[in-house]
């Protein structure tokens, strides 16, 4: 079995360097030794052990192939176990993608990172884009190596509107639960897009995204996220969505990675006729659907699993 472990990186905080600094939690699993990096980054309301089936799967793939992989899940800034932010418009993709280059930039520093690969759900992917964008295209004296191979789960340059007013009608309403199960109940009812899953896979899921209330282990809990995650989200219209895909697009059509897009087939948020162009233009991306999922595959299913690991270590 794996061992995971939980390190921390303080970001400057958007808008100004002398504005103060968030600490921002980041799981770690594998060789922290490795020179080949993979960075999983999570949905929107989502945390970083969300991919810790993937992340051992990652790690026992590598070790049959006798090489080392040092696979990291930070938690976004106001989830998980980072701070929440003092100013709530810092929740936005532009201000992660800086927190992301900040820990890439520790984690370099730490070891010296030569093959550099990213898997990112939903937001994660948008954040990996941009990601993609600031990195050099290859490895300096100063810092990582660009993007060489990127996962972009459900997620591309266009954004269906629909989608995103179902994700504004829960999010942020957090909620107090009495137990772990009768939280993952709840968030099971938001979640059919997740696709089927056992019992034991959704609990397993579900129980790193509570916190007790209070920090009082035998009371009620509360989803891991700051609630305030909502109010830039929010304010997104249909007029800036499209403005800001123009944007992505162009983005996306300059990433030299190596790129796999998967989609669940009943995606509302990935349309097909997105997911085709992402095909034909840009980086090319080799296209993965998952039958009987929406949006998100969570890549826990075997099948998703061995295609995002056969795609990263072959």
């Amino acid at each position: 079995m794996n061992e995971v472990t939980l390190d921390f990186v303080n970001c400057p905080d958007a808008g100004s360097q002398a504005a103060g600094s968030h600490r921002m939690a980041y799981w770690q699993w594998g060789d922290p030794a490795s020179s080949h990096v993979v960075m999983c980054v999570h949905g929107l309301s989502r945390q970083g052990r969300d991919f810790d089936v993937l992340a051992q799967a990652l790690c026992d793939a590598a070790r049959q192939q006798q090489r080392t992989i040092r696979v990291v899940c930070p938690d976004v800034a106001g989830r998980g176990e980072s701070e929440w932010l003092k100013d709530p418009m810092g929740y936005q993709v532009p201000a992660y993608a800086e927190d992301m280059l900040t820990l890439l930039a520790q984690l370099h520093a730490q070891s010296p990172i030569t093959t550099l690969d990213w898997v990112g759900t939903s937001m994660g992917g948008l954040i990996g884009m941009v990601v993609c964008a600031k990195l050099a295209v290859g490895p300096t004296d100063a810092g990582p190596p660009g993007i060489h191979r990127l996962v972009l789960n459900d997620v591309g340059p266009a954004i269906e509107w629909q989608a995103i007013q179902r994700i504004g009608a829960y999010l942020g309403k957090a909620g107090q639960f009495e137990t772990v199960e009768a939280a993952a109940d709840a968030m099971l009812a938001i979640s059919a897009g997740f696709g089927p899953h056992t019992p034991a896979q959704w609990l397993a899921l579900s129980r790193p995204m509570v916190r007790p209330v209070n920090g009082d282990a035998g009371g009620p809990l509360r989803l891991h996220y700051d609630p305030a995650i909502a109010g830039p989200f929010k304010l997104a219209t249909e007029e800036s969505t499209r403005q800001g895909e123009a944007v992505l697009w162009q983005i996306y059509d300059h990433i030299a990675a190596r790129t796999l897009l998967l989609r669940g087939a009943h995606s509302d948020l990935l349309s097909p006729e997105t997911a085709r162009a992402m095909t034909e233009r840009g980086p090319r991306a080799r296209l993965v659907e998952f039958a009987g999922v929406g949006h998100a595959p969570t890549l826990v299913a075997p099948d998703q699993v061995r295609t995002v690991t056969g795609f990263l270590l072959d």
